[in-house]
């Protein structure tokens, strides 16, 4: 049994396709980031970063004690290691995803994650930031769809490397991205979108916070770290 600590984000939608793709059980502890759960003692004990998602494996294949494991790109490659799952035993293949799992975490999360924070939440509109958040996100889109222009797939079959950037092209709209203009990772996407296991994980929002993201103030100080000095 996987117990995952998750909301609705797109690192939190990363875990729960790979866990809907293979079947593994898990049960769902939601950490509602808008209300500060992430910084609970309990959670901070498995996740010290105070960011979601993290796992606990209570059944890890050496049979020893429980494995708490955070960070998204760790938890995809401990979880594909644990099933043989989603990444590749050939040497070739496996460093292949290594490399665009990790061009995921490095780079597209936190430039689409800055995207949104400039156009969707500050406090003010800073148009250098916006624009420079916008640009480097077509940026990296562009370099996904010229990967994609002779593959179905990042790394030839369905691996990690696609569960970890699917979530971050969903919001393209509010990235300011038309994927249109991206035609290679456009048809990657709608495959993706269409498998059953996607659609079961993205069925999982409507659970556990239909809704919008929060856009309160008093959200935004606990996402954001602000205190009462901030403006």
């Amino acid at each position: 049994m996987i117990d995952l600590y998750y909301w609705t984000t797109p690192n939190g939608h990363k875990i729960t396709l790979f866990l809907e793709e293979t079947g593994l059980e898990y049960t769902i502890h939601p950490i509602n980031i808008g209300k500060g759960d992430q910084f609970a003692p309990e959670f901070l004990k498995i996740a010290p970063n105070n960011r979601i998602p993290a796992i606990v494996d209570n059944n890890p294949n050496d049979h020893g004690d429980a494995i708490p494991v955070f960070e998204s790109g760790a938890i995809l490659q401990y979880l594909a290691e644990k099933t043989g799952k989603f990444m590749s035993s050939d040497l070739r293949a496996r460093i292949q995803t290594l490399e665009w799992l990790n061009w995921q975490m490095g780079g597209l999360g936190p430039m689409a994650g800055q995207n949104h924070h400039f156009g969707q939440y500050a406090p003010e509109k800073i148009d250098y930031a916006i624009n420079r958040y916008v640009k480097e996100t077509g940026r990296l889109y562009g370099v996904l769809d010229h990967r994609l222009q002779d593959r179905e797939f990042i790394v030839g079959d369905y691996s990690i490397a696609d569960m970890a950037c699917y979530p971050w092209v969903v919001p393209h709209e509010r990235q300011m991205q038309n994927l249109d203009d991206f035609p290679n990772l456009k048809r990657w996407f709608e495959t993706i979108a269409a498998r059953p296991a996607t659609e079961r994980a993205y069925a999982v929002v409507d659970r556990i916070n239909p809704g919008q993201p929060p856009n309160d103030d008093e959200a935004k100080k606990i996402l954001f770290g602000l205190n009462n000095d901030d403006k």
